[in-house]
């Protein structure tokens, strides 16, 4: 995407929008429609997202103990398709949704922190830990039923991953005894990555969408020096 101007931002009760990208909701599914210039190396980016959800979330979490910073799985299961005219592709599969918002950049609010979440047979599994600025840990384990209900659960055991090409690192949790494995790493960014593992959660083997993000490295100089490489800045 593309950072914009104020003036190019448009918000209300069903839409949302940034220059020629936006979403906005039809009847219970939300449009998300792509009109982009991709970076470093620029190329059209276009196309629809349908992400209908199965639940609706209606509970925000707090990460922090004065709830500067919260966290809202809003739909926890979803159908999503996508098509896409440039590049020319499509697909659809199992999706979700969240939010993070709060009073702060979550730099000054947060060192580290690693996500995951597994659609299981009945329930959906979402696992998130890190630690905050001020050194102290911080977790969550959480189950959500198709109704959208949820529930705390006990974290399954600490499980190590490989680091990143940036050397990111990155951690998950498993069942005792069982090792996840990488199946790919999506993103591998200087202080982000995103991961397709295989691992088994409350006793299913399952494929897991996770996340590393390093927001001691995202302070760096350095690397804020490089996201406008990655990331677009319009002044329009």
């Amino acid at each position: 995407m593309t950072e914009r101007p104020a003036t190019r931002v448009d918000r209300g009760a069903d839409h949302f929008t940034v220059g020629p990208s936006g979403l906005s909701w039809d009847g219970d599914t939300l449009v998300i429609e792509i009109d982009e210039i991709s970076a470093p190396l620029p190329y059209r980016v276009r196309g629809t997202v349908r992400v209908s959800p199965e639940m609706i979330g209606t509970t925000a979490f707090a990460l922090d103990p004065a709830g500067r910073h919260r966290w809202h799985p809003v739909a926890p299961r979803a159908r999503v398709s996508v098509e896409m005219t440039h590049p020319g592709v499509r697909w659809s599969g199992d999706g979700y949704v969240d939010s993070n918002f709060g009073e702060e950049p979550l730099e000054d609010g947060f060192d580290d922190w690693h996500w995951s979440r597994a659609h299981l047979k009945n329930d959906v599994a979402v696992l998130y830990e890190g630690r905050r600025h001020d050194g102290a840990p911080f977790d969550l384990a959480l189950k959500f039923d198709r109704q959208g209900r949820w529930h705390d659960v006990v974290q399954p055991a600490a499980a190590a991953l490989p680091r990143t090409g940036w050397l990111v690192k990155r951690a998950t949790r498993a069942d005792a005894g069982h090792a996840p494995r990488v199946i790919k790493t999506w993103i591998d960014a200087p202080f982000y990555a995103r991961t397709a593992l295989a691992t088994r959660l409350f006793g299913e083997d399952v494929a897991a969408v996770h996340e590393s993000l390093s927001l001691g490295r995202f302070r760096s100089p350095i690397v804020q020096s490089m996201l406008p490489y990655r990331m677009p800045r319009a002044f329009w």
